[in-house]
């Protein structure tokens, strides 16, 4: 016997009446569990943003170092405000990443936690010379290489012996070099490049021919003869015991073509000598922006026109020194109303052309603004 349904809906509407509903809750709960996820995950990333401000605020302090050595494994040598310590590295620093003048972080606990690029600035020092690698540190162990040792003029004249740091090249360093060091820690840590100096020596690549100036052939031949023989033909110099010139004096009125000419000569020893005009290295000294106010300033900017010559000449490269408006620097001596500042240039000058260091591929060529 079936069971009785309820008056007025067949069983089969009641079922779906049901169904409906159930199918109605089901999409709601499947609304509000959305809604709870969510709602949960914007609660996560709200805590995870808490516990990062959380850790900011507590975050302990740490002291930063320079790194002056690495004696072991696990230890490294740091300078503190100019203390040196011995300290232990962190356990996840690996020691063969880390270069000695790299900045480090030190914490309460007075543990190496962190590594940091080097410093690029310091107290302004000149060098002198690299001294050989065998004088290096001799504490350094096989697990790091040995910093390579530099002669050094500070601001106020003392020498010091002070390291490079590890991510500087020392065979890439030369002699009169501004560096940036922390002599504290006896440690060189930047190469500095002196726009003044990189201004007045440009190594211009020359493409002006003797085809291009008019005129002034029997000036023009001359000078070919005086300078080009040399650097085409130096076997015959030599067998019959010539030396030659170190350069010449081109004068004239202005626009006449002394500039032109320099130019000419550097693009005309470059094919001389076998080398492309590219190769030929034209070294502009304008005279009037040479000169400085501060005492020893121009001799030092003289110094550096010249060891930049003798660097690109040392490339077989032929390099020609142009000073441009010269009378502004090489006066007759004792001619000086105030400070007679050529009693001190013009020597610089003469002991850089014939010094104890010899100017091979290097020809100087002046010139002054009217006739002289």
């Amino acid at each position: 016997m079936s069971e009785p349904q309820p008056l007025g809906m067949p069983a089969r509407d009641f079922t779906s009446h049901q169904l409906r509903e159930a199918r109605a809750e089901a999409v709601s709960l499947s609304a509000k569990n959305e809604r709870l996820t969510q709602a949960l995950t914007a609660a996560r990333e709200r805590i995870a943003e808490l516990g990062a401000q959380l850790d900011a605020v507590t975050r302990p302090p740490v002291t930063l170092g320079l790194l002056t050595g690495l004696p072991g494994p696990a230890e490294a040598d740091v300078s503190l405000g100019g203390r040196h310590l011995r300290l232990g590295l962190h356990p996840e620093l690996d020691a063969a990443e880390l270069r000695v003048g790299q900045r480090v972080a030190v914490n309460d606990q007075m543990l190496v936690v962190d590594a940091l690029p080097a410093p690029d600035t310091g107290e302004a020092v000149t060098l002198d010379e690299v001294l050989a690698d065998a004088a290096a540190d001799a504490n350094a162990e096989a697990t790091a290489a040995p910093a390579a040792r530099a002669l050094v003029t500070t601001g106020s004249g003392a020498t010091r012996v002070v390291r490079v740091a590890g991510h500087l090249d020392a065979d890439l360093l030369r002699p009169g070099d501004t560096l940036a060091a922390d002599l504290r820690a006896d440690l060189v840590t930047a190469r500095i490049a002196r726009t003044s100096v990189q201004q007045l020596v440009v190594a211009e690549t020359p493409d002006v021919s003797w085809d291009d100036i008019g005129g002034l052939g029997p000036q023009i031949q001359q000078i070919r003869d005086s300078l080009e023989l040399p650097f085409a033909h130096p076997d015959l110099y030599r067998s019959y015991g010539l030396q030659a010139p170190k350069g010449m004096l081109l004068y004239g009125p202005p626009g006449c073509g002394k500039t032109l000419i320099a130019k000419a000569v550097a693009t005309s020893l470059a094919r001389s000598t076998g080398a492309g005009a590219r190769d030929a290295a034209f070294l502009n000294i304008k005279g009037p922006e040479l000169l400085s106010k501060f005492v020893g300033e121009t001799e030092r900017q003289i110094r550096a026109i010249f060891d930049q010559a003798r660097k690109v000449a040392a490339e077989d490269r032929p390099v020609v020194i142009f000073f441009d408006e010269m009378e502004a620097l090489f006066r007759t001596r004792g001619s000086g109303v105030s400070s007679d500042v050529e009693t001190m240039i013009v020597p610089q000058v003469l002991t850089e052309i014939d010094g104890v260091e010899s100017l091979n591929n290097v020809v100087i060529i002046g010139a002054p603004t009217g006739r002289t």
